[in-house]
């Protein structure tokens, strides 16, 4: 029995576990949407065998497609002093290309 491929990939400083047809968010990337995308820096490869890179694996590659870009929900950011009147309250989203895994080489 053929356990289904999948990959550990660095994207936007985070470690992301993927496989074929997975679809996920990872921080902007400056590509339009519809066009392929490759994530070269390959942390693990498994399947029916596990390599595992030192730190990357020589040769491995994700290849994906962009579907759209988005903005992540708004996360308040509160400061505030005590004792004194200071009171900040900034907002912030996050952009973010959501990309479908189409396959792992290597």
């Amino acid at each position: 029995m053929a356990s289904t491929p999948y990959a550990v990939i660095e994207a936007g400083g985070r470690q992301l576990r993927v496989s074929p047809g997975d679809v996920l968010a990872v921080d902007r990337l400056d590509v339009e949407p519809g066009a392929p995308v490759t994530f070269e820096r390959v942390l693990l490869v498994g399947g029916d065998d596990l390599r595992i890179g030192a730190p990357t694996v020589e040769g491995a590659k994700v290849q994906a497609t962009v579907l759209r870009e988005e903005r992540g929900r708004k996360v308040i950011v509160f400061r505030k002093r005590r004792r004194t009147t200071f009171r900040r309250t900034r907002g912030h989203r996050q952009s973010h290309t959501i990309v479908r895994i189409e396959a792992i080489e290597g």
